[in-house]
Parts: C-alpha cells; structure tokens; sequence
C-alpha cells in the first residue's frame, strides 16, 4: 500500500501529512495549504511538530476503552469527543448537514495522529482542513503557539488582531483599516497563529480563513491585540492585565476539560498579555472607529 508524504511549515513549525493508499485523498484536499508547503524533508532541522497519517481503514476505538467527553456544535456542525483510556482522543468530525466527515485518533500530545475521511470531495476537504486545524490548536498550545478566532491586518511592518463573537464586526474594522489607513494588508480573516517566542511575540497567517480565502504564509510581531465592542458612541479602553487575559482567552481554541492543555493555554495568554497591549473597542462600523483605534494602539 503506498505512501504520499507531504511536509508543511505553518507558523515555523514543520508538520507531516501521510496520504497511505492510492484513494480519494491527496492534495487536492488542500488547496489553502499551498503556499506552506515545504519541499524537501531535508529543509526540516528540527522535529515534527505533529504527523497525521491519512487512512481511511482507519477504525474507531472500542467502545470499552473510549469516554464520551461532549458533542460541540462549532458553528459549522457537530464534533463528537471521546476521551481514550491511554489519555488520548478520538473525534467524529460533522459537517453543517450533521454527516459525518472524519474520524480522527490523536495521542496525548497531539503529536502522532490518524484519520479516515468520508464522502464527496467537500465532505473530505471539509473533514481534513478541520482535523488540521483541530490538531494544530492542541500539538501547538504546549510549544507557546495558540489558534486564535481573530482578523488580522498588517500595518507598518506589524500586526494587530481584532477578536469578537461572530458577527460583532472585527472583518468589519479590518475591512475599515484596509479602505481608509495607508500601508494596510489582510493577513488572515479568521484562524491567524499567535506564537510567544521567549520575549517576543509574533502572529501569521495561516491555511484556515474563515469564508475570507486568505491564506498567507506571513508573518510579523504582534503590535495589539483588540476585543470589537458594539456601541453607539466610539470609545477605546486599554486593558488590565487581569482583564486583558479574561477578553484573550475566550479566543482561543481550547479544552478546559484537559487539564495540562488547558494550563499550557492559560501560561500563553499570560504571556502575551504580560508583553502585548490588549485594548476594547467601543464602536460604530463607520471610519472615525478605525481611525480612533489606529491612532491608539499603533505606537
């Protein structure tokens, strides 16, 4: 049975794909990771950040050595949890029509995963993108790397990321930023990566966009990190250190029920917020909004 071995670099990290078999999986699953694609193994120094092999004889785990956790609606369908005896997972990945698309094992850390994909060709580019991202979130958090709901815009050299419930208007101011400050450009509109590297903190692109296809394997330091307030008067509030990490946190891809991945995610959101303004943003979707918050969290 053959192999396809794929090697990325997302965030700098270097992370594996293994398409086993000669099915319906390949590449042609991705299109949003092709500008991440690394070319030769022999680029890659350091180690793995996480393989997945792709397999679709991939079975679930007995009944008898699996826990249900929960069932989470993600806003675009259902993700089944189980936790494994050996301290790992399984997860059923749905689609917003409730059919099931993926079948994904991970071990503990995240690090060594495998998954079988089901369907059409949109239910497996749905299921895959979304195990990639879901084991990203998780093999990332303990290296001081988190998956942010967040859009990014790049202004003189830095980013600043807009975080908000869907809906609440951070494309909105974004979108604002692009139109009406020089020296602007999109670098993600939905999933950027924010990684703490010693004192310093930088945030990119990554293959996740949201409905926006933006995917660009770019990179900057992190300038600010904004909450989206609607209101009815323009207002901005710099916040606390406590208060900054209660606004970061909820952005986060996270598991509160697994204690150390939990706790590596709360140790990064101090981090940055030890090192990074974080602001509120209290506003109308109109110009003066983006002009009133650039001139304050760019410095």
């Amino acid at each position: 049975m053959g192999e396809n071995i794929r090697l990325f670099r997302i965030a700098d990290f270097p992370v594996k794909l293994i398409f086993k078999g000669q099915g319906r999986n390949g590449m042609q699953l991705l299109p949003s990771f092709s500008k991440f694609v690394v070319a030769s193994e022999n680029e890659v120094k350091e180690e793995m950040l996480f393989t997945l092999y792709v397999d679709d004889e991939l079975k679930p785990i007995d009944k008898g050595r699996r826990h249900r956790v929960r069932t989470f609606d993600t806003g675009n369908g259902d993700t089944v949890v189980d936790r494994l005896d050996n301290g790992g997972y399984q997860f059923i990945i749905r689609d917003i029509d409730g059919c099931d698309c993926c079948l994904l094992i991970a071990n503990k850390d995240f690090s060594d995963c495998q998954c079988a994909l089901n369907g059409s060709f949109r239910m497996r580019n749905f299921g895959l993108n979304n195990a990639l991202m879901l084991i990203f979130a998780f093999a990332g958090c303990s290296k001081g790397a988190l998956l942010i709901h967040a859009s990014l815009v790049r202004h003189a050299g830095k980013g600043y990321a807009f975080i908000a419930k869907s809906g609440t208007g951070k494309s909105t101011q974004v979108s604002s930023w692009l139109r009406y400050i020089p020296d602007c450009d999109l670098m993600n509109d939905d999933n950027p990566i924010v990684r703490v590297d010693g004192n310093d903190v930088f945030i990119y692109g990554s293959p996740w966009s949201g409905k926006t296809p933006c995917y660009r394997n770019v990179k900057a330091p992190l300038g600010a990190l904004t909450r989206i307030d609607r209101a009815k008067v323009n207002s901005i509030d710099r916040l606390k250190p406590v208060e900054a990490f209660a606004s970061v946190l909820p952005s986060c891809s996270s598991m509160k029920w697994d204690p150390d991945i939990f706790n590596h995610i709360c140790d990064s959101v101090t981090r940055i917020v030890e090192r990074i303004p974080v602001y509120t943003l209290h506003c109308l979707p109109d110009k003066e909004a983006a002009l009133l918050c650039k001139d304050t969290i760019v410095r």
